[in-house]
């Protein structure tokens, strides 16, 4: 089997359409949600439409750490004197792909519950391009601390959003995939300091690329700390998962970078096109 699978070789059948997540943020053409009022209050005009979309996203996000995943668990040497990934660390990685594919199938029925089918809306394959660095640890930061980090958030939101709504179903499905990914986080947490304890540079660097994802996640105002948007840290569930304090605080400037950076962009295109 192939290692370092590249994206463009992603199984997907004819019901998937790929975009570029820079479409999906900078787009003039889309309503930017940081833009207008919270699109997941449950007084929003297109709120159902708006966590359809949501659900689709997690779906297919599911999938890719489902992928992600698996190819760590292939792709890096164990157990001889060129060992780039320890064999517990793959173990944590297994335990992970079972909670994804677990993940998917209770993702796919949560769309059929909202009233959704598979494709009606875009994938976008940041997930699994972060999971396509070939330093196992700048994977770990990028997939585990920030990419599952968000789905901690994400999933927070979701949940509420069924309590809000007095949905059950959505409600209990997201708690209990929010307990998973906490765990995903987790590990990731723990690993990245196994793995860096004696090399600072190297930690200081996968740290740095874990920002860099973070940023970009961040969807210029999706995720951030203003009433506006959609998705809030969830501090507690962060520092179960091994953040502190002043790692939250910081991803709380990077949505607020992010968003910035965003504003200026749609503004500039929106200008572009009228000229």
């Amino acid at each position: 089997m192939k290692k370092m699978l590249p994206v463009a070789e992603l199984a997907r059948d004819e019901r998937f359409q790929h975009v570029r997540i820079e479409e999906t943020v900078f787009d003039p053409r889309n309503v930017h949600p940081s833009a207008q009022t919270n699109g997941l209050a449950p007084t929003a005009r297109n709120a159902s439409d708006n966590a359809r979309g949501l659900m689709h996203g997690i779906f297919v996000g599911e999938i890719q750490a489902l992928e992600g995943a698996g190819r760590t668990c292939f792709d890096f040497e164990t157990g001889n004197e060129r060992e780039q990934a320890p064999f517990t660390m793959k173990l944590d990685m297994a335990r992970q792909c079972w909670d994804e594919a677990r993940h998917v199938e209770i993702s796919c029925k949560l769309s059929e519950h909202m009233g959704s089918e598979i494709g009606e809306f875009a994938e976008q394959t940041m997930l699994y391009e972060a999971a396509c660095n070939p330093d196992p640890v700048l994977r770990l930061t990028g997939v585990n601390r920030a990419l599952e980090g968000l789905a901690i958030d994400v999933f927070t939101t979701m949940k509420n959003f069924g309590t809000e709504l007095t949905d059950p179903v959505l409600e209990f499905c997201e708690d209990w995939m929010l307990a998973d990914e906490v765990t995903h986080v987790k590990m990731g947490s723990d690993w990245l300091r196994k793995l860096t304890v004696n090399d600072p540079q190297r930690q200081k660097d996968a740290l740095e690329f874990q920002r860099a994802v973070d940023k970009l996640f961040s969807f210029g105002g999706f995720r951030g700390e203003d009433a506006e948007s959609p998705v809030h840290l969830a501090r507690n569930f962060r520092r179960l998962a091994g953040f502190d304090d002043a790692e939250i605080a910081d991803l709380v400037d990077i949505a607020a970078q992010a968003y910035a950076e965003a504003q200026a962009k749609s503004h500039a295109a929106v200008a572009a096109a009228g000229n």
